[in-house]
């Protein structure tokens, strides 16, 4: 069964080809910790969720009109079970997501 497309790309943002590579490995229930820097205005801080992997599918975010370039407007997710309740959970891809196999 495949678990993501056989070409990741996103709209706007080139996907590093490492990142592509191991989501294209992953099969679902393979173990993953994902770890994103965020930033709101001039705050920054790393959030990191672990869990077992689902699928990586896309996500339409909304109108392709009027939009500044730096906008996804189709942005690759990934989509996992988090730890330890069980929730089902998804995060947007961008340059600042960071994934691995645990």
């Amino acid at each position: 069964m495949k678990t993501a497309p056989d070409v990741l790309t996103s709209s706007t943002r080139p996907i590093d080809p490492e990142l592509a590579a191991l989501l294209q490995r992953l099969q679902p229930g393979e173990r993953i910790r994902i770890t994103h820097t965020i930033r709101v205005g001039m705050k920054t801080w790393t959030a990191t969720v672990t869990g077992a992997f689902r699928n990586v599918t896309y996500l339409a975010t909304g109108l392709a009109t009027d939009r500044v370039p730096e906008d996804d407007i189709v942005v690759l997710t990934v989509h996992f079970v988090k730890d330890p309740h069980g929730e089902l959970s998804s995060v947007a891809l961008d340059e600042n997501t960071r994934i691995e196999r645990i």
